[in-house]
């Protein structure tokens, strides 16, 4: 072994023992902020100031979302030294929601699989979680209209969202797809693959189920079939990736909502989602954008969805750049609310970092 290889190890192991030394002190105040506040230590726009930072001052050669996933880890586990956080995501396990779910909060939380949207929103508003995970819309398929209708409905406010790069495999316990039958998969993946499909696997049945997670669990139990679902879901079910990425589009990505009693804080860079409705009248709908290019507020999304209960009848989901308490957003929220029919601010949270 070559002295500089020697001389080089020895100094990565100098590091290594500076590095624990200050997660240790970084956890002792995180500790002591704990005894301070004694209340719930998750601040989502902290956390967000923390990461938009780090990526700023990253010197490399570590990519800037390498970074971010290690601090973010070091945060939950710091976080879970005082108030271990419990996370409601649609299930079963091995689902893109789970994966939405760590992404956001580290390792750490406890996690709870739930069987619907409705039961995560039941779960966090009921307090036996602290915060919920819930997709809102994917980038191909669309709005997520159960998740839109439950957020009109129950009193949670969000507090933060993710970006998660949607990458379809097709999974088999079989070493290829001749031996495959039949074709395991959640409804909305199929579409997301279908011209692959059409290319590859045309003529092979397929089976649409309640997730991609119990996709792959019953393709773990019938070596004859396959099915399509993300790699976390290879892993839990120990099955072979036949092909991988497999999305028609390769910028396919889920954006998810997180829910809880509150919202966030300002952190610098934030978004708000709002849902009214215009009352009938002939430019009511104009009279509803108006003041947030009056007071130069960008829209960023505008959804309409039929309301519950009246026959063509609408409600409008849209999300502005800026947190509810900045003076422009907040003075183009108070005259909205004079011209809606209806109006509830859904949450001021932090944009998705990476």
């Amino acid at each position: 072994m070559s002295d500089e290889l020697l001389k080089l190890r020895g100094n990565i192991d100098r590091l290594d023992q500076e590095i624990l030394d200050r997660l240790a002190e970084r956890a002792r105040s995180a500790q002591r902020i704990g005894e301070i506040k004694q209340g719930n230590l998750y601040r989502p726009e902290r956390e967000a100031q923390v990461l938009r930072r780090l990526a700023e001052a990253n010197p490399g050669p570590l990519p800037n979302q390498a970074v971010q996933r290690i601090f973010r880890e070091i945060m939950s586990a710091c976080l879970a030294l005082e108030h271990p956080l419990r996370v409601a995501y649609l299930g079963p396990a091995g689902t893109f929601s789970e994966s939405a779910s760590r992404k956001h909060f580290g390792s750490a939380p406890t996690f709870m699989a739930r069987a619907t949207i409705d039961e995560v929103f039941r779960s966090v508003e009921a307090g036996v979680v602290d915060y919920g995970v819930v997709p809102v819309e994917n980038s191909t398929e669309g709005a997520v209209g159960g998740t839109l209708d439950l957020l009109l409905a129950h009193s949670l406010q969000v507090c933060g969202e993710v970006r998660l790069r949607i990458h379809q495999n097709l999974l088999s316990r079989a070493e290829g797809i001749g031996a495959a039958k039949r074709l395991y998969s959640h409804a909305q993946s199929l579409a997301q693959c279908h011209e692959w499909l059409n290319r590859n696997l045309a003529n092979l049945p397929r089976v649409p189920v309640a997730s991609n997670a119990e996709a792959a669990r019953l393709a773990s139990e019938d070596a004859e079939s396959c099915a399509i679902a993300g790699e976390a879901a290879a892993e839990l079910y120990g099955l072979n990736v036949l092909a991988a990425n497999i999305e028609d589009d390769p910028n396919n990505t889920t954006r998810f909502l997180v829910i809880a009693h509150h919202d966030a804080g300002p952190s610098g860079h934030d978004k708000t989602s709002l849902v009214c409705s215009a009352v009938n009248r002939p430019g009511a709908m104009h009279g509803l954008l108006e003041p947030f290019a009056r007071h130069g507020v960008s829209m960023t999304k505008l959804q309409s969805r039929p309301a519950a209960g009246g026959l063509w009848e609408y409600v409008f989901y849209i999300d502005i750049e800026g947190h509810r308490t900045d003076e422009a957003v907040a003075q183009a929220l108070a005259e909205l609310d004079q011209r809606a029919a209806f109006l509830k601010v859904l949450g001021s949270y932090p944009v998705a970092v990476i």
